[in-house]
Parts: structure tokens; sequence; C-alpha cells
């Protein structure tokens, strides 16, 4: 496994390079932000020498555009830039390029809709997925789509049938476990379910969110994320299921506010591993 966060406060890519380095990750988000698929060539070389030189794996190029905006120039637009983007993985040797699989709802590009899981929306999904790789043909890379609460795929059965369907080679499978934990009864199941996915999707997993998730107090129901260790999502379960997969497998924390939250995160992350006596592979 290799561990990894966002990193911050670098102007060039060895020093991008560095900050991995010190923080002990062995991993490292492509800064998409920054470094999409029209940056010019010798940045985007930059970025890959500095990692290369430091053993660090790219774990993943973002694409999180909605391909079913409400406006068909920004559909247009998102399509195209979700093709750039995978080709920039394939370029970079990415673990994956990773979206979600997109929304209906009008103004949120993530939001929930009552049609996103819907059979008329399962199939423009598909659609959408075999379009984008079909247009790259990825050979170094793989194209994901996120589990998600409210769209496609939601759960374990809603990934076989999208992988079915979509049937291509380079659709992997992008793991984000706390993004599944949509009921109650989910909530206090986070190993049985981590076990149960991994045990379904071993081989094709490309990459791992690590988020924690916690329950409200408060009427009605409301699951929230949470910094790792200050909910009660099973680490010992993910952790586990992810040290059986290939060394290279990257986790990586996410949806942080600020550098110290993500040392917060990845610190308990690296002690519950040390705990049950697995090993991150290190940059150097």
């Amino acid at each position: 496994m290799r561990l990894g966060a966002y990193v911050f406060g670098y102007q060039t890519p060895e020093e991008w390079a560095q900050i991995h380095i010190q923080k002990g990750y062995g991993a490292a988000y492509w800064p998409f932000e920054t470094i999409d698929y029209t940056a010019d060539d010798a940045t985007i070389q930059s970025y890959c020498d500095s990692a290369k030189a430091h053993g660090l794996v790219i774990a993943e190029v973002g694409a999180w555009r909605n391909l079913f905006d409400a406006d068909p120039q920004k559909r247009e637009d998102n399509m195209t830039y979700c093709i750039g983007q995978l080709q920039l993985a394939d370029r970079v040797g990415a673990k994956c390029c990773v979206n979600i699989s997109g929304s209906l709802h009008p103004t949120l590009w993530d939001g929930a809709h009552p049609d996103n899981c819907s059979d008329r929306m399962f199939g423009m999904v598909v659609e959408s997925i075999q379009h984008i790789i079909d247009a790259v043909k990825p050979q170094n890379t793989f194209y994901t789509v996120e589990p998600m609460p409210w769209m496609f795929p939601y759960d374990i059965d809603s990934l076989h049938k999208l992988i079915n369907a979509v049937n291509r080679s380079a659709f992997g499978v992008h793991v984000d476990m706390c993004n599944m934990v949509n009921s109650f009864e989910k909530v206090y199941a986070t190993g049985d379910m981590t076990r149960a996915f991994f045990h379904e999707f071993g081989p094709l997993i490309k990459f791992v969110h690590a988020k924690d998730t916690c329950i409200g107090d408060t009427l009605t129901m409301c699951i929230h994320e949470a910094i790792p260790g200050e909910g009660i999502f099973d680490y010992d379960a993910l952790l586990t299921e992810c040290a059986k997969l290939n060394d290279d497998l990257p986790v990586l924390a996410e949806h942080l506010h600020s550098e110290a939250e993500y040392d917060q995160a990845t610190d308990y992350i690296s002690r519950k591993a040390r705990q049950l006596g697995l090993d991150f592979i290190c940059g150097y």
C-alpha cells in the first residue's frame, strides 16, 4: 500500500515531490487543479519526472465534471474535459482517472436527484463511460467513477451491473467506502461492507479514498464525513483488505480543509496500519 494526501505550499515539481517525501507518502494526487490536460508538455513532464525520481506513484487524475449538466454547452465542454483528463492520466501513468457518474440536479454538479438512479440514467451513464474510454483507448491507466450515495454506483450490485454494461477492460474500480454508507444499517456494518466489496472487486480496484463516517444525534438521520479516526468507520477492515491487493495500491485521504487536518488523517491511518502489522511503501 502507498499512503498519500493533498499537499500544500509548493511552487515547483521538485518541491511538490519533496513535500510528499517529508510526510512519508508513497503516492500522490496529480495536481489537476493547476496542471490539467491543457498544460504544456514540459510542465506535465516535469511533474512526471519528479514523481519518478522520488519513487512516488501518481494515484489519480481528477476529471470532476458533471456529464449531465442541464446546460448543453457545459455538457459538451465537460465531456471534452473528461476525455482530456483521461488522456493526461494515460500519459503520466496514473493508477486511474476518476470522475463521478453524473447527476441530473439542476444546479449542483454532484447533487441528489430522484432520477439519478433510474433505468434511463443508467443507460446514459453507461454510454458516457464507453464514449470516454473509446475516445482515448488508454494503455497505462483506467477510467473510474467514484461511488456516491445517490448516483451510480452506490453499492456492490449497482457496481457489478455497471461494469458488465460498460464492458470495457479499461474501466476500473475506484473505492470510496464512506460514500456508500447511505443507510442506518450500513453505518454500523462498515467492516462487513468493506470485506464484501473487496472480495467482489479486488483485482479491479485501482485506488482507495480514505475517509471516516459518523452519524449525527439530531433528527432526521444525517450521516457525515469525518477526519479518519474521529468517526466509526472500520479501518481495521479497510486496511487489512487493502493490504491483500498489490503493493502499489494508493490509499489517499481527501475532503479535508487544511494541511493540519490531512496530517491528522494520515497520522491516524499510519498508526492504525502499524497496529495491524501492515506497512506503507514510501517515496525517497
